[in-house]
């Protein structure tokens, strides 16, 4: 039995990966065993070293496997990795994490002044030409990128931050540091393709699926104290929302009385 299909319209390396996968849920590779070469596997699946590297690192960003410089791949573990994000409350990564074993890691790319862009001086009521602390940060797992955030702060309340340790969460730090009540938070949430740089950022394939979530967050005087615009993995993430009764609305119970 062939293990890529060349008349199949799935991809290769996605054909290869599901091989992969099965081959160690099965436990013909178990968690700690390291694989073939790369040389071996492409031989068996009758690939170029490209087509089976893009399965590795496809199954290496879902924690499935790790790369050891030097030393091959391994089976890291069987069962991928998924979280939960509650829409309950205003919650940051660690609380994500706080159910799971992995161990959070966040490491910031970017941390300056910037120009706020019309949108965001919108969202924060800032005049035009205004400043903001913008930090793009990569949240993780076990190493597995899972969050891309863009957080954008008033640079006037705010500027002294970019000289703290923004490895943990920037809540706490603008509840404890700067005495901040975050007191609620508009969410707004969509699917998304990711394309370009993030989609490296998370070493995923172009346009695997996504979501993207942008919030802006009030203080008890309901004045907006950032924008964060947060990109998430579609495979590792589950956004749970818990709601109320349903209510009929008063207009529709007069209709139906009337009838």
């Amino acid at each position: 039995m062939k293990i890529v299909d060349p008349l199949n319209p799935i991809p290769k390396y996605l054909q290869i990966t599901a091989w992969l996968k099965e081959r160690i849920q099965t436990g013909t590779y178990k968690e700690g065993q390291k694989l073939p070469s790369e040389i071996e596997l492409s031989k068996l699946c009758e690939v170029n070293r490209h087509t089976l590297r893009q399965a590795i690192s496809t199954l290496t960003a879902d924690g499935i496997l790790r790369k050891e410089k030097g030393t091959g791949t391994f089976v890291s573990s069987s069962i991928p990795v998924t979280l939960k994000h509650k829409l309950e409350r205003i919650s940051s990564f660690r609380d994500d994490l706080s159910d799971s074993e992995l161990v959070e890691n966040t490491r910031t790319l970017i941390a300056g002044i910037e120009n706020a862009t019309e949108h965001v001086a919108d969202a924060l009521d800032l005049g035009p030409d205004s400043k903001v602390v913008a930090i793009r940060r990569m949240r993780t797992g076990n190493d597995i990128p899972l969050i891309f955030e863009e957080s954008y702060l008033p640079g006037r309340l705010f500027k002294d931050i970019l000289n703290m340790d923004l490895s943990g969460s920037m809540y706490e730090i603008l509840s404890e540091r700067f005495q901040t009540v975050l007191a609620r938070c508009e969410q707004t949430i969509r699917a998304i393709n990711m394309t370009g740089n993030i989609a490296k950022l998370f070493n995923l394939p172009k346009n695997s699926a996504g979501l993207y979530m942008e919030s802006i967050t009030y203080n008890d005087n309901g004045v907006p104290v950032e924008v964060l615009c947060s990109y998430y993995r579609g495979d590792k993430y589950i956004f749970e929302i818990e709601l109320g009764r349903y209510l009929l609305q008063e207009n529709h119970v007069n209709t139906l009385a009337v009838k």
